[in-house]
């Protein structure tokens, strides 16, 4: 059974949450992050979210629109790096659009946040509810923050054979988009039971988007039909125009919440050790993207000030950080983006200690239990 598998498809309860008064002591409280942050960075006008998923919806348009017209492998491999980034950006979108920052109206945010996590076939109620109350509630914290939830060397080795090689896939830095599908994709957003109160709306955005997986894997079925006459070429069609760019936005944000929560040097809490200063000041990173690439990603890697408080909109997270940095020199962990240092935290971090606060490959795990003394039971 999965780390995710393992946890409460309720809310948490807040049985084992630090008390209010070991929130309010030193690294506990965000308070003192919250009241430097500018008031401009809470700024949001309604112009300037509908330009942002305007832009990258007609992007999204020509890159179907070509996806179509080719069949060039050099094409279709550009395309389909070029999907992968445009449905993230659009999914970047609707993730403000879901915390409530991209508007201020809840209908609009709604509206917009639905239609942008459609082409990642993603249920908006769901990740608001998995995403907003769960992962950003309880950040790195050990049985409630349900995504990259590290497994102990000794629930790695009670596993099969089988659950041991796909933990090994998952957490590889080839295999984080399986992990992504499986982990959250599936179980949390699609298959997973919600909470009574929140079963209905998540029930109906899972109409929508399946909806909308059908509606399009017909018409492109239609095209390919008319292209080339073949129950093959209905078949590619989908796949290159549907699937295909689905399954590459799936590695791009795993590899980007990977990133953002899974480094050598940052600490998963055991439960009454956590506070919101742990989760949301020290459990995460800003990680600069070059070359343009936040024509995108839209800031999403800047994501210290966004777990501080999500109402930021994405655009005003460089100006949140400045504030936090001048305010907390050193505390945050602020460095370019780039893809080996991804590769290097798979490989150094696979399993974890919550007693010891730290990582652990495979092999440094193996010999750490091979070199515990063994407790033999006393002589009679």
């Amino acid at each position: 059974m999965s780390a995710a598998e393992t946890l409460t498809d309720d809310l948490p309860s807040d049985d084992d949450a630090p008390k209010k008064g070991a929130d309010r002591n030193e690294k506990g409280s965000l308070k003192p992050v919250l009241d430097i942050i500018p008031p401009e960075a809470y700024k949001n006008p309604t112009w300037k979210g509908l330009a942002y998923f305007g832009r990258d919806l007609v992007i999204y348009g020509l890159v179907v629109a070509g996806l179509i017209a080719f069949n060039n492998p050099f094409a279709l491999l550009a395309l389909w790096v070029l999907s992968a980034m445009v449905i993230s950006g659009l999914f970047i979108v609707g993730h403000d659009a879901a915390h409530g920052a991209l508007f201020s109206s809840k209908r609009m945010n709604r509206v917009i946040g639905t239609i942008s996590m459609l082409p990642s076939w993603h249920v908006y109620e769901g990740w608001v509810l998995g995403h907003n109350r769960i992962h950003h509630g309880y950040t790195v914290r050990e049985g409630f923050d349900f995504v990259w939830h590290p497994y102990t060397a000794e629930q790695y080795a009670a596993m099969s054979k089988l659950g041991r090689l796909r933990h090994r896939i998952e957490w590889s830095w080839l295999g984080a988009g399986a992990y992504y599908l499986r982990e959250v994709w599936w179980h949390k957003m699609i298959v997973g039971a919600p909470p009574a109160r929140w079963a209905k709306a998540i029930r109906r955005d899972r109409i929508i988007v399946w909806s909308f997986v059908a509606i399009s894997a017909l018409a492109l079925g239609l095209v390919g039909w008319a292209q080339s006459g073949t129950v093959v070429g209905v078949v590619w069609m989908i796949l290159k125009v549907l699937v295909i760019p689905f399954l590459a936005f799936t590695y791009v944000i795993a590899s980007f919440v990977h990133v953002h929560h899974i480094q050598p040097n940052i600490r998963w809490w055991k439960r009454r050790e956590w506070t919101k200063w742990h989760g949301q000041m020290e459990g995460t990173t800003v990680l600069r993207a070059r070359f343009g690439l936040n024509f995108f990603f839209h800031w999403i890697m800047v994501h210290v000030p966004h777990h501080v408080d999500m109402r930021i909109p994405m655009y005003n997270l460089e100006l949140a950080t400045a504030a936090i940095e001048e305010a907390f020199p050193g505390t945050v962990h602020d460095e370019p983006l780039r893809f080996m240092d991804f590769v290097r935290n798979t490989r150094k971090c696979r399993l974890y200690d919550f007693d010891e606060g730290r990582w652990y490959t495979y092999r440094e795990a193996a010999q750490r239990t091979v070199a515990e003394p063994v407790n033999e039971p006393a002589a009679a």
